[in-house]
């Protein structure tokens, strides 16, 4: 499963490496989610949540489905500015349709609105399915998706505001010292651009993203076969410290490719046993049990949602999310009338971190 991104004819120069404030604040935003997806940073996002303000909590609760599961495309700029607020104000000048769109996306890939699909904004059919998916994945993101379809000027206004907020509650500190480290990551980076190629550069990335041999595609092994073209717009690549282990790729029609990748590994695992690994590995080596895992990563999801997904149909899914279950590796919790599964992180980190990276990015 890769996503090709065609860069054929396109100068070197177009390929950009850059640190953006937006980004790297999207990354602490689904630290603060999804803790159990960086280990590392546990500590972190327990302290942040302890010293936020009741009201901004509330906000970040409201939004995250924004960062957690999947990044909307705006929030990861194609042209990184200096500061925080600038990126903010190239945000602001994306049209509602495009902002909102973005914003619909809730699971990796696999939903993505195609351009040319009628809008949820002028769409009644549209907007309901937007809405049905919306109330499959929780009470909040109903209420979110209700309330930006009816006035999307209020609510890019209000999650502005929070984003604002989150400068001087947590990210302007974090952000200081990333910064640093982002900067030592860029100028590795770019002198291997300059000096030995666009191969070189890709490599010092990450080992899922590489070069195709004749030298037209940038290869990424994600979730699901997508392909998007850089002609006339190029491809920015963003290091992120808080990002570990996610490869994050803007892929979808109408923006323009963007790669965020992490400059940190994450810590080395803890020892289970033989015959606990040997389970799990013969649960993990169906190629749709690992589809589905890799899906999971993303956030709870039903078996309606996971089949429609992968076009299965529910009973297959259910034969194999029964055998993921009895390997220990996912988690069922009822919600009213969904049942939604859910990824054992911890459990999956006890195989490695190299098939953990592998199935969160």
């Amino acid at each position: 499963m890769t996503l090709r991104i065609d860069i054929g004819g396109l100068p070197s120069e177009r390929l950009r490496f850059a640190a953006s404030p937006l980004a790297e604040l999207t990354a602490m935003l689904h630290v603060l989610a999804e803790p159990g997806h960086h280990q590392q940073l546990a500590g972190w996002a327990a302290d942040v949540w302890a010293g936020l303000k009741p009201e901004l909590a509330e906000r970040l609760r409201e939004a995250e489905f924004l960062w957690r599961s999947s990044q909307a495309d705006f929030l990861l700029p194609a042209r990184p500015r200096p500061t925080l607020a600038e990126e903010l104000d190239d945000v602001d000048r994306i049209d509602d349709e495009t902002y909102v769109t973005a914003a619909l996306v809730t699971t990796c890939g696999g939903n993505r609105v195609r351009l040319a699909a009628p809008s949820p904004l002028t769409d009644a059919r549209a907007r309901e399915r937007a809405l049905d998916l919306a109330q499959a994945r929780g009470a909040r993101q109903e209420a979110f998706a209700e309330r930006l379809l009816a006035d999307p000027a209020a609510v890019r206004a209000r999650v502005r505001r929070t984003l604002e907020q989150c400068a001087g509650a947590f990210f302007d500190e974090a952000w200081t010292d990333a910064a640093v480290r982002l900067a030592t990551d860029l100028r590795l980076k770019n002198d291997l651009l300059k000096h030995q190629g666009v191969a070189a550069a890709l490599a010092s990335v990450s080992g899922a993203v590489t070069l195709a041999p004749d030298g037209r595609c940038i290869v990424v092994d994600k979730l699901q076969d997508k392909a998007t073209a850089a002609h006339g717009t190029g491809v920015t690549f963003i290091p992120s410290v808080f990002g570990s282990p996610h490869l994050v790729v803007v892929h979808a029609p109408g923006w323009q490719p963007v790669v965020q990748y992490p400059v940190a590994e994450p810590g080395p695992a803890e020892p289970v046993s033989l015959e606990t690994v040997t389970l799990r590995l013969e649960a993990l080596a169906h190629p749709v049990r690992l589809r589905l895992l890799r899906t999971l990563a993303r956030g709870p999801h039903t078996n309606g949602e996971l089949a429609h997904t992968w076009e299965l149909s529910p009973p297959e899914v259910s034969r194999h999310l029964a055998v993921l279950r009895g390997a220990g590796l996912l988690t069922a919790r009822r919600h009213g009338r969904y049942v939604r599964y859910t990824l054992s992180l911890p459990d999956l980190t006890a195989l490695g971190t190299d098939l953990l990276a592998a199935v969160l990015r």
